[in-house]
């Protein structure tokens, strides 16, 4: 008998996601910090007399703990180093204040402090823990009581945090033996970034090409959060950091060129990812990239993946540095971030959450509810962790909280009837801190560990066993939440959500703007030694067949002679001998493959006459380095023929990889990469937000309806400038296709905007020079079809370094 088959529950989201559990394998490393930091802490104050200093510096290395995620070492200073100083702030104002303040007095102030640190927790990762541990801390300063001054307190709270760092500086990562292993993490990730783009390049055609590419833009965020790191000097200081941020730097054109071969959808070889993977194998085994594949040139993107193959494997054989390509915030952005719909919101709901939890746990103690315990600390802290929207969704954090405080104070209360005092106290801190790096995967297990850890704490530092008062602070903690998270605000709702794709559409259309504006460099035809940029970016009318660059003063392809409009490698404006289409030849062995030959009286800057390969139009008319295609300057002291590499022909050394194609002049590409980082990275922040306000209640959820679809057409926005900025290098101008996607992202994004919630003030337009530049694209007759390269076998190659010619080996 057939049994039909069983149908799959849909969970709503608000249940599914506290459901759900983070994956990978166990971080040892992060184990072996958890052992060593809060257990040894507490057991030398035990032995010296300082318990209660003792149990302040368990706290600090917990929280810690708490925000020790993978990553190098020079961003985990930061990581860890500005919550505990935020953490010891907050336990300084708490101390003085409880002692010092009465109850409404000391109501109204925490209740400031959360205003504030709410607002600056909007501004990132960082500061969202900063912002935690400040209050959480406050709460503690306030609420238990200790011998100790305040400014003592603090004073511990640093050191206990201090001892955690240190030990994340100080002890390398297991298995990490290859080069320097302080920089073991800045090695993963900028090797991860590798992996991804082969990983996008096996996926083009796909469906799972957005996919890959999503996990492109987090990798290549990670490498650059661990490369960022602080630092005491400005630059890279040794030569293992210069060359990993070479290495990161030679990512980005691979990332760009994969990205706009996604884009196309054409499906590529699968030889084409070996050069990306075995450069990320390089890259962990601190080693030589070894002979890297050429790709198929046969269309714009590959051709800028092979170039991009080439700049990597010149930056790993020189290894002089690179840049970060970061954009750094100014105070004045800052301050915008804090003060913006997204920080006002995030501060008012923080301040009266926080707020309430504090009146009430004050009233509770003073009725004497607690008994004769004299801490209150624990019911303020709780909403603080709950309350936090980056620690994700509302009611599945009110959910995680109560079973995993339930399931930790039960497993305390059975630990405290069996364990000897306080040495068995002292291993479950060690035991627990241990857990800690294991239990961030789910909120209820890292609450139920911090729960054991922070009721062994206070016991030895002489409180009585307490399990069921903090069940019943926490559920009441949990219902202060829900109502007080639900509760309408001022101004608009879903600010930071709206906030978020306020600025990933601003990034967007700064992106667009810079690459449709984005100057190239025309080379001057007749010598001059510097290229200049055009005066407007268009193309030639005919390739590279111009007596003058861009920049003349009549349209290129004139039938009559003109002067040009700047000197053209002389002191002075001259004419051309003859009119343009001048059977005369310009000085060279032969036409120079261009449309039609200039007619000029003399060479333009060869020392000696040279003949092309076979003649051919240039690929980037009137925006080559140098005329007819060459990718070098005219001017060499020998004649030698283009090398066009087949797609089977796999060059052995870098010298070979440089003497088959030079290295293209970058030109303005960094600020575009800069943006372009910019841009995806606030898409990232956005989508996370989005993700996390779906999973919230049916009202709470409905305030960010629309919001994924905006930032769904700013992904594939941005994905298709990415591609026209790869085209646009390869031949100088835009395609028709290319044109026609612009303007229907565009008006898709404009209708997105309208139909939607979202204010039209809080997505920027497209500003009207961008726009100008492309409705004008979009008004350029489509170009003739540039006529066929074939494959020539390789005659001679040039070198990268010097510029000396040789024969291949």
């Amino acid at each position: 008998m057939s049994r039909s088959g069983t149908r799959k529950i849909a969970l709503p989201p608000w249940l599914a996601h506290p459901l759900r559990a983070q994956r990978g394998p166990i971080p040892w490393n992060a184990v072996l910090r958890g052992v060593l930091s809060a257990g040894p802490l507490l057991l030398v104050s035990v032995l010296l007399g300082r318990t209660s200093l003792g149990v302040v510096a368990a706290i600090a290395a917990m929280l810690a703990g708490i925000n020790d995620r993978p990553g190098s070492r020079r961003a985990s200073v930061r990581r860890l180093g500005v919550p505990a100083v935020a953490g010891a702030g907050g336990l300084l104002v708490g101390s003085y204040a409880g002692e010092h303040i009465g109850a409404v007095g000391l109501t109204l102030l925490l209740t400031g402090v959360g205003l504030a640190a709410g607002g600056v927790s909007a501004i990132g990762p960082v500061a969202s823990s900063g912002g935690t541990q400040l209050l959480v801390m406050s709460a503690v300063g306030a609420g238990m009581p200790l011998p100790e001054e305040g400014w003592q307190r603090a004073v511990a709270f640093l050191v206990g945090a201090g001892w955690l760092i240190g030990l994340r500086v100080v002890l390398p990562t297991p298995g990490a033996l290859a080069g320097d292993f302080r920089f073991d993490g800045e090695r993963d990730a900028v090797a991860a970034v590798y992996d991804a783009v082969a990983a996008l390049l096996d996926a083009v055609g796909t469906e799972y090409a957005v996919a890959r590419r999503i996990a492109l833009t987090a990798a290549l965020d990670h490498a650059q959060d661990a490369l960022a790191g602080p630092r005491l000097r400005r630059c890279a200081s040794s030569a293992a950091e210069r060359r990993l941020h070479a290495q990161y730097a030679a990512a980005l054109p691979l990332a760009e060129a994969a990205t706009a071969l996604a884009w196309g959808g054409e499906a590529v070889g699968r030889r084409t990812s070996d050069g990306p993977r075995r450069l990320a194998a390089a890259v962990r085994d601190s080693s030589h990239t070894g002979p890297l594949p050429a790709p198929d040139r046969s269309a714009p993107a590959l051709r800028a993946l092979d170039d991009a193959l080439l700049r990597a494997a010149h930056a790993f054989d020189q290894g002089d540095g690179g840049d970060l390509h970061t954009r750094r915030r100014t105070a004045r952005t800052l301050l915008r971030i804090v003060f913006g719909a997204g920080g006002r919101e995030y501060g008012l709901r923080v301040a009266l959450c926080f707020g309430a939890g504090v009146a009430v746990a004050q009233a509770l103690h003073h009725a004497r509810w607690y008994g004769q315990h004299e801490h209150w600390y624990w019911l303020p802290a709780t909403v603080v962790f709950l309350v936090k929207p980056d620690l994700g969704p509302l009611v599945s954090r009110v959910l995680c909280r109560a079973a995993g405080t339930v399931l930790g104070a039960l497993l305390f209360a059975g630990f405290a009837a069996v364990l000897p005092r306080p040495e068995g106290l002292v291993a479950l801190v060690a035991v627990s801190g241990a857990l800690i790096p294991v239990a961030t995967r789910h909120f209820a297990a890292q609450t139920a560990v911090a729960t054991v850890l922070v009721l062994a704490l206070v016991m030895v530092g002489g409180e009585q066993q307490a399990s069921a008062g903090r069940i019943g602070e926490t559920l009441l903690a949990c219902a202060i939440v829900l109502v007080a998270g639900h509760l309408p605000m001022p101004g608009q709702r879903g600010g930071g959500v709206r906030a978020r794709v306020s600025a990933a559409a601003a990034a967007a259309c700064a992106y667009l703007t810079h690459v449709l504006a984005e100057p190239r460099a025309c080379a001057d035809p007749l010598g001059s030694a510097e290229p200049r940029a055009c005066a407007e970016p268009r193309a030639c009318a005919e390739p590279c067949g111009c007596a003058e660059p861009c920049g003349c003063a009549e349209p290129c392809g004139s039938a009559e002679p003109r002067a040009c409009a700047e000197p053209c490698g002389s002191a002075e404006p001259r004419a051309c001998a003859e009119p343009l289409g001048s059977a005369v030849p310009r000085g060279s062995a032969e036409p120079c493959g261009c449309a039609e030959p200039c007619g000029c009286a003399e060479p333009r800057g060869c020392a000696e006459p040279r003949a092309c390969a076979e003649p051919r139009a240039c690929a980037a008319p009137c925006g080559c380095a140098a005329p007819c295609g060459c990718a070098e300057p005219l001017g060499s002291a020998e004649v030698h023929a283009l090398v066009e590499p087949h797609p089977s022909v796999e060059s052995h050394t870098l010298a070979e990889r440089a003497d088959a194609h030079a290295l293209p002049d970058p030109g303005d590409r960094p600020t575009r990469w800069t943006l372009r980082r910019e841009a995806y990275r606030t898409l990232s922040e956005a989508r996370a937000a989005i993700a996390l306000a779906a999973a919230e209640l049916p009202p709470l959820a409905r305030q960010s309806e629309g919001a994924g679809e905006v930032v769904a057409t700013l992904e594939r926005l941005v994905d298709a400038t990415t591609a026209c900025a790869v085209h646009l290098d390869d031949s100088g101008r835009l395609p028709p296709a290319d044109r026609e996607q612009l303007a229907a992202l565009i008006t898709e994004l404009a209708t997105r905007r309208g139909s939607t919630g979202l204010r039209p003030a809080e997505l920027p337009r497209l500003p009207q020079d961008g726009w100008r530049s492309v409705t004008a694209a979009v008004a350029v007759p489509s170009p003739p079809p540039p006529r066929p390269i074939a494959s020539r076998p390789p005659t001679c190659r040039r070198s990268a370094r010097d510029g000396s010619s040789r024969s291949p080996r």
